[in-house]
């Protein structure tokens, strides 16, 4: 099964957001290549206004990724919600997860920490202009990781 890690479709300016849009291009890809056969699509969905498991499930509709081969997750609002339920509440063992490379580079690791079989599946950069904020707040991601994981032992929800 694919874990397609959840972003904003939108960004603040309106814009589509590549970030979203290369996970989503990925996603197809590896149903369409048959290496995946159902998709989970996680991501934030605490207020009716913010849905990335639906923005999700139309973007993969629009590149005929039929309706039962996706599933969601609107409990994924961080990337260790994600993959912590990909495991206790998917049931899951193994999963591709489906993201940029720094983003599935500490996805993997909090796989590790649940015991969930995953590999990365590395959809498209966006390119230098965003290369900046994006080491900040993936260092930034990075510190947090290991804090909740190893010294806060923060429990995921589940329900």
């Amino acid at each position: 099964m694919g874990l397609l890690l959840g972003t904003s479709r939108f960004l603040v300016s309106g814009e589509p957001n590549p970030y979203f849009e290369n996970r989503i291009e990925a996603a197809a890809a590896l149903y369409h290549s048959g290496r995946i056969q159902v998709i989970l699509a996680s991501g934030d969905h605490r207020h009716a206004s913010y849905n990335e498991p639906g923005a999700m499930r139309e973007a993969l509709l629009l590149r005929n990724v039929p309706d039962e081969a996706i599933r969601m997750d609107a409990g994924g609002v961080s990337t260790l919600e994600s993959v912590a339920r990909a495991k206790h509440v998917f049931g899951l063992n193994d999963v591709v997860v489906i993201s940029q490379q720094f983003h599935n580079e500490r996805a993997l690791y909090i796989a590790g920490k649940y015991e969930l079989e995953a590999i990365g599946f590395n959809a498209q950069d966006v390119g230098r202009l965003w290369g900046i904020r994006t080491v900040l707040r993936e260092y930034l991601a990075r510190v947090k990781a290991v804090v909740d994981l190893h010294l806060l032992e923060k429990a995921p929800y589940l329900d």
